[in-house]
C-alpha cells in the first residue's frame, strides 16, 4: 500500500509545494472546494473565493494553518448568501 500522506513540512521543501498540496487536498477532499484560490504573497498565503458556509470557511482555514505552519495565512473568503428571498421576482 502506498503512503499518500504529505511529507513533514521540513521535508516538503518549498512553500510552493505545500500550497499546491493544500489546493489539491481542498479540491479532492470531503469539502470538494474548487472555488478557493491560494496565492503566494511573499512568505504568506492568501485564500480567496466564495464558500457555502461559515463552517466550510473555518474548516478550510484550519486545514490551511495546519498545512502551512510557520507561514502567515490570510483569508478573504466570502460566505455565499443562502437566505431565502424576501420578495417574489417581478418578471414583467
Amino acid at each position: 500500500m502506498t503512503d499518500t500522506s504529505p511529507p513533514p513540512p521540513s521535508a516538503a521543501g518549498s512553500l510552493d509545494y505545500r500550497v499546491a498540496h493544500l489546493a489539491e487536498h481542498l479540491a479532492s477532499g470531503e469539502l470538494g472546494e474548487l472555488g478557493v484560490r491560494l496565492e503566494l504573497r511573499g512568505d504568506a498565503v492568501l485564500l480567496t473565493g466564495t464558500v457555502p458556509s461559515t463552517q466550510c470557511r473555518d474548516d478550510i482555514l484550519r486545514m490551511a494553518r495546519e498545512e502551512l505552519t510557520g507561514h502567515p495565512v490570510h483569508s478573504d473568503l466570502l460566505i455565499a448568501g443562502t437566505s431565502s428571498p424576501d420578495h417574489g421576482e417581478d418578471l414583467t
